[in-house]
């Protein structure tokens, strides 16, 4: 028999396909709102063939994604339901459309980046962000998949930020604004400028309509590596600094603190290694993606007050939260 492990990383090609197929065609979402189906009707409610669906089950089954009763009858296996329901906020549907349209076309070029190095293969390839904002399919695409790896896990964090004596946040490269909308709902004293790359002004309108946030959430188009960073009290980097490398991240986190105002601080919201950098597990992984889609990494904790004491910012400390998301504080103290 082959060691389950090898046996998992073989056939992980399909899993992913199979789980990003059965989310497209609302298999999940059935299963969901139904509770439990025979595949004969799950293939007729959501209109696909019966017999592709019935082996697609199957896999799904092996996945333990779903399980099957002894009436025959799928259901959503206990605790699946929140991630694969797209009215849930936890629902990660879109990420893992992003892993199957974008990620893995650019994981052909792992190949060559063992034989020449990455920055020479890369010297001859578009930058990553003219990749993922290269049309409307696919920035909105990318808007989705980081606003449901962000919201959910935002309304935890904002409550670890110690917000309560900022009043202007100041949100850079927030995407559609899923960290502005969790902290202006939490705090409803505060002001969130998100600061972002100019086709993303169209997201963060219907975020401010859908939310309701009218003057509290404005939009400063802009690009951070050629432009200073508006002026507030508190600056969240929220899935940023692990797109870049240090040098770039280090000069980031200085114009950061260039237009903090005393007392005020910064948020460094990402993934964290363990210190030894064996784990977690999808930390791991999504360190093999950053490779790949961006010119950054993820780091350790220690990495990151390293990068927040270079530039200016003291009395940093790390809060975690319950999902893999985490915060790293630095503090602009008040010069006397």
């Amino acid at each position: 028999m082959i060691p389950s492990s090898l046996e998992k990383a073989i056939y992980g090609v399909y899993a992913t396909h199979a789980l990003h197929l059965a989310d497209k065609h609302n298999v999940f979402a059935y299963l969901a709102e139904k509770g439990a189906a025979a595949p004969g009707e799950i293939a007729k409610a959501v209109a696909v063939d019966g017999e592709t669906l019935e082996r697609l089950m199957l896999v799904l089954g092996a996945l333990e994604l779903v399980q099957a009763g002894s009436d025959g009858k799928y259901r959503l296996r206990e605790g699946m339901g929140p991630y694969l329901d797209k009215k849930d906020p936890r629902y990660v549907g879109g990420f893992v459309t992003h892993l199957i349209n974008s990620t893995s076309g650019r994981m052909g070029h792992l190949d060559a980046y063992l034989s020449k190095g990455k920055a020479v293969v890369d010297a001859a390839l578009p930058s990553p962000f003219d990749v993922i904002y290269k049309d409307e399919a696919s920035t909105k695409e990318f808007m989705d998949a980081m606003w449901q790896l962000s919201f959910d896990v935002s309304r935890e964090l904002v409550k670890l930020a110690g917000l309560d004596s900022c009043r202007q946040l100041v949100d850079v490269g927030g995407a559609s604004g899923p960290f502005s909308v969790a902290a202006l709902q939490h705090s409803r004293e505060l002001r969130s400028t998100l600061f972002d790359l100019p086709k993303v002004g169209r997201y963060v309108d219907e975020t401010r309509r859908t939310y309701g946030l009218e003057e509290r959430l404005r939009f400063v188009p802009g690009d951070f590596f050629r432009e200073e960073l508006p002026e507030g009290d508190c600056f969240a980097f929220g899935y940023i600094l692990s797109d870049w490398d240090d040098a770039t991240c280090l000069e980031l986190l200085r114009k950061a603190h260039r237009a903090c105002r005393a007392g005020g601080r910064v948020l460094v919201m990402e993934r964290l290694f363990d210190e030894d950098k064996r784990g977690p597990f999808a930390t791991v992984f999504m360190n093999l993606s950053m490779h790949v889609e961006t010119q950054g990494r993820h780091r350790t904790a220690r990495e990151y007050v390293g990068l927040l004491e270079a530039a200016g910012f003291r009395g940093c400390e790390v809060r975690r939260s319950s999902r893999d998301k985490h915060l790293v504080i630095g503090l602009k103290h008040v010069t006397t």
